[in-house]
């Protein structure tokens, strides 16, 4: 279905009407993020949802922003230097996230090479399992023919030693009864 454009007017229903600012403001809020981090700017954004819950978005700060635009002192707790230098401290730590976020993506890449060379090393390594199960099977193959041949040749030589007294009697009186 992908996007359309729609018309720019209220949204009649109530409900659909607070998904959308749901989704928008976070879009907003997104925006005004971006737009403070890569220009540099100042930026604070003080939004009332259709239930009248008030929501803001302020870099570095939605009071200091207000105070600079209104021109007015900031409270004596926070003087004008602590929040530059909470400034400079925000760009300070968002130029480390983007460095830190770089390091993961260069991570992913290389697990990505990582875990191809690992597929690749697993099919060399299953086909090598499979000549080894058939090797195994043909020695185990053998090992059988071996021990009955062991056994039969073990009965032989118990039979050579102390022949069974009575089998000749039996066999030549089934050959006359056959007779």
């Amino acid at each position: 279905m992908g996007r359309r454009k729609i018309k720019i007017e209220r949204v009649k229903d109530p409900n659909t009407r607070q998904i959308t600012f749901s989704k928008r403001r976070t879009g907003l809020f997104k925006k005004a993020n971006e737009l403070s981090i890569l220009c540099g700017a100042e930026a604070a954004i003080v939004v009332f949802s259709p239930g009248n819950n008030p929501y803001s978005f302020g870099h570095p700060g939605v009071d200091f922003v207000a105070t600079k635009y209104l021109q007015l002192e900031p409270k004596p707790s926070n003087s004008l230097e602590n929040r530059t230098s909470d400034a400079s401290k925000m760009e300070n730590l968002n130029l480390e996230l983007a460095d830190v976020l770089a390091q993961i993506r260069d991570g992913e890449k290389q697990a990505e090479a990582h875990d191809e060379i690992f597929k690749q090393n697993d099919v060399t390594k299953l086909s090598e399992l499979k000549e080894l199960r058939g090797s195994y099977k043909e020695l185990q193959d053998c090992v059988k023919l071996r021990l009955n041949d062991i056994e039969i040749s073990e009965c032989l030589m118990l039979l050579a030693q102390d022949p069974v007294v009575g089998i000749k009697a039996k066999l030549s009186k089934n050959k006359r009864r056959k007779n």
